[in-house]
């Protein structure tokens, strides 16, 4: 297996990345190909003392920047460590591509370079959501478009259930449409005609629910468009570490309450890592025709190496061609039931 990695995207690029990369390389049998500026990577490469062999250097001589245009980047960069390696897996030169850079390029590369899968009107930005008490979710869609039409949403719901099921070995998932009340009648027009649409696919689909439901964990696959699926992160971002240093401020005042701290200080450790983005493996853009995963910006190197991990299920279980079958499948029904 060949693991493509943007070794100059994101905020603390080329040294996170290659830290992160040769962190998994000691973990893994697979080849891992970075792709930026060569010298910058051999440079970095040799601070780590690597002297394994799974690491591989693709020059590419350019970047795309946080502040381009994703569309006129992607044309014009060419040469670029993200176009590279998008082209690398296009190409079958690579089986998964993984960048911290410029996420609107990332997505937009993803479906020019790539294509869509035959069906998928829209490709879509999912991210891991932790919740309290338990096992992660899938927040679908994350931010790639704040708009989108039922079908689309229907689209989201399929193919979050397979990602869920494939990659973290959540059988059956159970999938729920994010709205204003757990009725049926709640919503927009949209969200009244997705509902029908979910319900009769077949997946998991348990109906509505409400966006106080969501970090408990209601539901494996949280169904959404952009605009609110970026809210909700990152709302459920700002509330989390607020939330976690009003506690350590409170526990900071006296000594009684540092001797208390002393106390819960694993349990602490355990809750700030519950909710540290790093722990969870990048957020998939699901509906192209090739494995991505996109991670933070400024994602370090544990985050980078986890990202590697969790991007080998999502290509060895064929995570891309189950969704492109799903679809024909359902193409299928939607014709008979035209038919009847």
């Amino acid at each position: 297996m060949k693991i493509v990695l943007d070794g100059m995207g994101g905020d603390h690029a080329p040294a996170e990345i290659v830290k992160g990369a040769v962190m998994a390389a000691g973990m893994i049998k697979h080849d891992i190909y970075i792709v930026g500026k060569k010298d910058a990577i051999e440079a970095e490469l040799q601070k780590n003392k690597f002297k394994g062999k799974n690491i591989k250097i693709v020059d590419a001589a350019e970047v795309i920047t946080m502040d381009d245009s994703p569309v006129k980047a992607i044309r014009r960069k060419t040469e670029s460590s993200m176009v590279v390696g998008l082209n690398m897996v296009r190409d079958g030169h690579g089986d998964i591509f993984i960048s911290g850079g410029n996420t609107g390029a990332l997505v937009v590369g993803s479906r020019m370079i790539l294509g869509r899968i035959e069906g998928i009107d829209r490709p879509v930005l999912a991210s891991i959501y932790p919740c309290l008490g338990g096992e992660p979710s899938l927040l679908v869609d994350a931010g790639a478009s704040s708009e989108a039409k039922a079908q689309n949403l229907l689209e989201y719901g399929l193919m979050g259930s397979i990602y869920m099921e494939k990659v973290w070995g959540r059988e059956n998932p159970r999938v729920g449409l994010v709205n204003l009340g757990v009725e049926e009648s709640k919503g927009t027009s949209v969200t009244k005609d997705a509902y029908q649409k979910l319900k009769t696919a077949s997946i998991n689909f348990i109906g509505n629910v409400e966006a106080r439901e969501v970090p408990v964990g209601a539901c494996e696959v949280i169904v959404c468009d952009g605009f609110v699926g970026n809210v909700i992160l990152k709302l459920t971002e700002g509330l989390a570490w607020n939330i976690l240093k009003l506690i350590k401020n409170k526990l900071m005042r006296n000594i009684k309450t540092k001797m208390a701290a002393l106390m819960l200080k694993s349990d602490l450790s355990s809750l700030k890592q519950d909710f540290d983005y790093e722990e969870y493996g990048g957020a998939p853009i699901l509906g192209v025709n090739g494995p991505v995963i996109k991670i933070h910006g400024s994602s370090g190197a544990n985050a980078v190496k986890n990202a590697i991990i969790k991007g080998i299920p999502y290509s060895e279980e064929n995570v891309v061609e189950i969704i492109r079958q799903s679809m024909l499948d359902l193409e299928e029904i939607i014709e008979k039931d035209e038919e009847e």
